[in-house]
């Protein structure tokens, strides 16, 4: 199974900061990866949420694969995640 070098806290916020930054999303810039590459760290804290929120699966989602397995996964992102 392929899996990604980048963690997994670090795309959500990329893709959050893209959101806001980018043409695509909501902002303005058309060519924003430079500035989605200085601001994403903003972002880690909604990435952080949106996981917790995540890691219970919904139905559809428990009807596609193993809970536990899915709660594991999710759990070990926010078990891992530093404290302030």
């Amino acid at each position: 199974m392929p899996t990604s070098c980048t963690p997994a806290v670090e795309r959500i916020a990329r893709v959050l900061a893209g959101r806001h930054l980018s043409l695509n999303g909501e902002g303005q810039d058309p060519h924003a990866s430079s500035a989605v590459d200085a601001a994403w760290r903003d972002h880690v804290e909604d990435a952080y949420a949106i996981l917790h929120t995540l890691r219970e699966p919904d139905a559809q989602m428990a009807e596609a694969g193993d809970v536990a397995v899915w709660r594991n996964m999710i759990g070990a992102v926010l078990a891992s995640r530093p404290t302030a």
